[in-house]
């Protein structure tokens, strides 16, 4: 999969779903929700961003980072859905950022995912979300996110 997808008149690139890096799978549905494991800024398998949040990367590299992550994980959701319009919703979306315990802007890099997931599915279903400062993530990357979806029925 991957490719561009249109959704709401918005033509989305979609990386190919990346690969579990551990033994899990990417995704599990149960009933109606779809829960998407965490995802990470990767590109072709590698990580894209790598960095600490405060440090070594700004917020706005942070931004682009949980963009990434939030593509990919739309990516293992319509693998594993066949389409994104098999989604009715985002439920919630979970942040981890990999920060100095200095920076204190983790609500603004959050905000591209949920930007970027509103633009996707819509103002009229806003998803819940928890956004927390981390010390460690996978391959030193700054940012994994977590998306839950209910999807249409059948």
């Amino acid at each position: 999969m991957g490719g561009v997808v249109t959704r709401r008149g918005l033509a989305i690139a979609l990386p190919p779903p990346p690969r579990p890096l551990g033994a899990y799978t990417p995704t599990v549905q149960v009933g109606p929700l779809l829960f998407v494991s965490g995802m990470l800024p990767l590109r072709a398998g590698k990580p894209a961003i790598v960095g600490t949040i405060g440090k070594s990367l700004d917020a706005e590299a942070a931004r682009d980072a949980v963009r990434l992550a939030v593509l990919n994980g739309l990516s293992a959701a319509s693998a594993h859905t066949g389409t994104l319009d098999a989604i009715r919703r985002v439920v919630r979306f979970a942040v981890s950022l990999r920060s100095t315990p200095e920076f204190t802007n983790h609500a603004s890099v959050a905000d591209s995912g949920s930007e970027l997931l509103t633009a996707v599915f819509g103002p009229e279903m806003p998803h819940t979300r928890l956004v927390y400062g981390v010390r460690s993530l996978p391959g030193g990357m700054p940012v994994e996110v977590e998306l839950i979806f209910e999807l249409e029925e059948k």
